[in-house]
């Protein structure tokens, strides 16, 4: 396979996502025999394997399943998928770049530039195999740069998820080994290396236990080594100033990445335009509308470590009340009586105009001068270490492994951040929590009670990080997507005080607009504006109450139409014959 290398420098320069990634050297008279030869073609060259990584879709994992429900409904939640002529995720440019730089990386004479950028194009090559892996299952497997008349090869079958996902443990083992041990937020390191094997292991193990597939263990033990590893020796923590009402939020809507615990990170500048939209996502009435549904809500402990749902009549409290003493958590990823925003001193309402469900978004939500559409620049969590500390914990669980001192070291450190008590193995696995298991019906065996916790605890520790649909489908917990959505309890018509100020926020109303209205007050029709359930509970998708899932299709996605022509050796996947 050819490449015009002039025209591929250019390509990565224009595509660099910041000032870090950026080249200061002449490129001119580029060539394919005078590049790989110094440091600088080598980091040149991966820079470009960065675009892989998501930007402002980096919650894009939770406003496909159930964590994010906004105006227009995912086709994953929908169950409104079809199969595509084209396209559909099944692109391999990556992967060609990829292989290319690993045949040529070694003309370079600087043997530690060598050991290091090899390490991040294993990294890469991981990466990009588990995205298809995730999405398609089984896929052909390529380690060499193809041309266009190797037949043999561009018809290749695919390979077997064990198969596929032993190559990505492999190439996450030669990063691991390569890469250098240092603290990057934005670069790929040996520590970025062993967070996605961290992930890797927990997710393979998990998706083939909930099918009975033979082996899983192995890949749940790769998880447990891996966040072994940076548990005890690496530089990374749980960040924490001591401040439980607020670090938690911290964490997010900084500026630049915390480095104490963001592993990797998206950078996010104004100094080159390189921005997202999350500030205008959350605070505009005409961009989604995006809210947190009520069964996450009802899901968050009391600040004493009880259960909200043990509570009498626990779904017709209004909001100040079903807010107030919880996991501090709630308070700082949603509008709690209280809120300021970020620079401001003063205390704002939930818009209900702003959030289908009543719940406001603030995870990431920054001072307003970044509320413009596509202003933001918090930078964003690709790795971190509290998804490693939740990763080791479940991969324990699921191997029934996990002891009360796995979960003090692991558990705990999350809640310690905001103040939480500790989370009791044996409490947990006598007293499973019903709320919660109605909502993963398939959990079963003697660590029941905990595998729910520990799903209770990672849907709120890691909300918006791109998460919710890949655990969804892992679990083999489909049916979880098909309950009810539901939002704020109101018990009809009135004035309401949401924030507990002495004012009114909110006025809901039937029949003809009140006269006479207040500035700053939110006037909502009722079966207009909004729209109530039986039990007075926002239902904020009425034409969507009968979503189905199917259990034998909707866990892969399918493989293009034009695909399957060129390649008489792939099979599509089942259910989307």
């Amino acid at each position: 396979m050819k490449f015009n290398f002039t025209i591929i420098v250019c390509f990565l320069l224009l595509f660099s996502c910041s000032d870090d990634f950026l080249d200061k050297e002449p490129l001119s008279d580029v060539t394919e025999n005078n590049f790989f030869l110094k440091a600088s073609d080598l980091q040149l060259y991966t820079n470009g394997f960065y675009r892989m990584f998501p930007s402002t879709s980096i919650y894009n994992g939770d406003a496909m399943a159930d964590n994010i429900i906004s105006t227009t409904l995912s086709d994953e939640m929908r169950g409104a998928r079809t199969i595509p002529t084209t396209g559909g995720g099944w692109d391999w440019g990556y992967l060609r770049d990829i292989n290319y730089f690993l045949e040529n990386y070694e003309r370079c004479e600087d043997e530690a530039a060598k050991r290091h950028f090899s390490g991040v194009a294993y990294f890469f090559r991981a990466y990009f195999y588990f995205q298809k892996l995730k999405r398609f299952g089984e896929v052909p497997f390529y380690e060499t740069t193809l041309s266009a008349d190797d037949m043999e090869s561009l018809q290749a079958p695919r390979e077997t998820r064990q198969f596929i996902t032993d190559r990505i443990l492999e190439d996450l083992d030669r990063a691991i080994t390569n890469l250098n041990e240092e603290v990057q937020a934005y670069r790929i390191t040996k520590y970025s290396a062993l967070a996605l094997k961290s992930r890797v292991g927990l997710y393979e193990g998990t998706f083939e236990k909930y099918r009975d597939i033979s082996g899983y263990e192995t890949y749940l033990n790769s998880s447990v080594d891996a966040s072994l590893e940076l548990m005890q020796n690496s530089p990374y923590s749980v960040y924490s100033t001591g401040n439980i009402e607020m670090d938690y939020m911290e964490l997010f809507n900084s500026h630049d990445a915390q480095t104490s615990e963001m592993i990797l990170s998206r950078q996010f500048t104004q100094t080159v335009a390189v921005d997202h939209n999350v500030n205008y996502y959350t605070t505009t009435s005409s961009y989604g509308r995006p809210g947190m549904p009520k069964d996450l809500v009802n899901s968050y402990l009391m600040v004493d470590g009880s259960r909200f749902t043990d509570i009498l009549n626990y779904n017709q409290v209004l909001f100040a009340g079903e807010v107030a003493n919880r996991d501090p958590r709630l308070s700082q990823t949603i509008r709690t009586p209280g809120y300021m925003r970020k620079g401001e001193a003063m205390t704002l309402a939930p818009n209900l105009g702003a959030t289908m469900t009543g719940y406001q978004l603030t995870k990431y939500v920054t001072e307003p001068v970044y509320d413009t559409n596509d202003e933001s620049i918090t930078d964003l969590p690709i790795l971190r270490f509290g998804e490693v500390l939740l990763n080791f914990a479940e991969a324990k669980a699921e191997l029934g492994t996990l002891t009360q001192a796995d979960l003090d070291a692991s558990i705990q450190l999350l809640r310690n951040r905001v103040g939480m008590p500790p989370m009791d193995l044996t409490e947990s696995n006598n007293s499973p929590d019903s709320f919660i298991e109605a909502q993963y019906p398939t959990v079963a065996g003697a660590n029941k009670g905990i595998v729910l916790e520990l799903r209770r605890e990672r849907r709120i520790e890691l909300y918006m990080e791109d998460h919710r649909w890949d655990d969804i489908v892992r679990w083999k917990s489909g049916q979880t997507l098909t309950q009810p959505l539901r939002g704020l309890y109101f018990p009809g018509a009135g004035e309401y005080d949401m924030d507990q100020d002495g004012t009114i926020d909110v006025v809901l109303y039937d029949g003809t607009e009140p006269a006479g209205q207040t500035q700053g007050v939110q006037y909502i029709k009722i079966n207009s504006d909004i729209f109530f359930d039986e039990n007075n509970l926002i239902d904020p998708q009425p034409d969507f109450n009968n979503r189905t899932f199917n259990e034998e299709r909707d866990y892969l996605y399918p493989l293009p139409r034009v695909e399957l022509q060129l390649n008489p050796n792939l099979e599509q996947n089942p259910g989307w014959e």
